[in-house]
């Protein structure tokens, strides 16, 4: 059930206790979820569909802008980052409604060429209180030109106090697509990821990467109250990452090359 309004949406969902059980498995956990259960942090990931008619889709599996995010001339999407607050679990099995609200748009001209930044600000409640607020950063650019030298990217820190190692096939990047219902080619069409937008293979999901650290840090802190996450550079399928924590609640995701892929903060 959506609002008319294009600076607005509104999506109401039961949140199915299967498909939170599905994504652990899929993670290689084999917990139990079940009506009643409180799911664990961004979570709401998984549910709130965007399901529109193949017509209504993008070149790049996604929706056309030009509804809540408005057509800046950009075709190239990515999800830049986002700041989350949980007050109170999401229940599984049970209603849940989000609302999202449009909180900017703009253009600037970035090393590589024109950028339009976008941020969403999502709200998902339960039972008449506020569970989750979080903001999306989404960036959108141009189409790569091969001529133009990619900037330099940072090397990630080695300090960490503990670390995961991961793995991301095809597979597990197909099963996340699907789980949230997130359309975007450069996940799974390997053809279009490499020639229409110029990535060395199939992109790992940043919310991914976000939901996987922030696992680690509710391990570590317990509850986690707060979380903000910044993708620095793309991971490839065919890459291993390491995933860091740092005892002031600093975390991070470093490339097989020491590289800086996503910097976060747990609270």
């Amino acid at each position: 059930m959506n609002h008319d309004s294009p600076a607005a949406l509104r999506q109401s969902d039961v949140l199915d206790p299967a498909r939170a059980q599905a994504f652990l498995t899929a993670l290689g956990r084999d917990d139990e979820v079940s009506a009643g259960d409180a799911l664990l942090p961004f979570f709401h990931q998984l549910y709130f569909w965007d399901a529109q008619l193949p017509s209504a889709l993008g070149r790049d599996g996604h929706p056309k802008v030009g509804g809540i995010i408005p057509d800046m001339g950009l075709p190239r999407r990515m999800w830049a980052g986002g700041q989350l607050e949980f007050f109170s679990p999401l229940c599984a099995g049970e209603l849940a409604t989000k609302n999202t609200t449009l909180k900017a748009a703009t253009t600037k001209q970035g090393r590589t060429g024109p950028l339009a930044f976008v941020t969403l600000c999502h709200e998902v409640t339960q039972g008449g209180k506020v569970c989750v607020r979080e903001s999306q950063d989404l960036v959108y650019r141009e189409d790569p030109d091969p001529t133009v030298p990619m900037p330099a990217v940072p090397m990630a820190r080695t300090d960490e106090m503990f670390a995961e190692t991961w793995s991301f096939d095809s597979t597990l990047l197909f099963r996340y697509s699907a789980l949230t219902f997130n359309g975007h080619r450069i996940h799974y069409d390997l053809d279009y990821a490499r020639d229409v937008e110029g990535y060395g293979g199939l992109v790992v999901h940043g919310p991914l990467l976000a939901q996987l650290l922030m696992l680690i840090a509710e391990r570590q802190l317990g509850t986690l109250k707060r979380f903000t996450f910044r993708a620095v550079s793309p991971l490839m399928h065919i890459e291993t990452a390491t995933l860091c924590w740092a005892r002031d609640g600093t975390c991070w995701v470093r490339g097989p090359d020491g590289r800086q892929i996503m910097t976060a903060k747990a609270e």
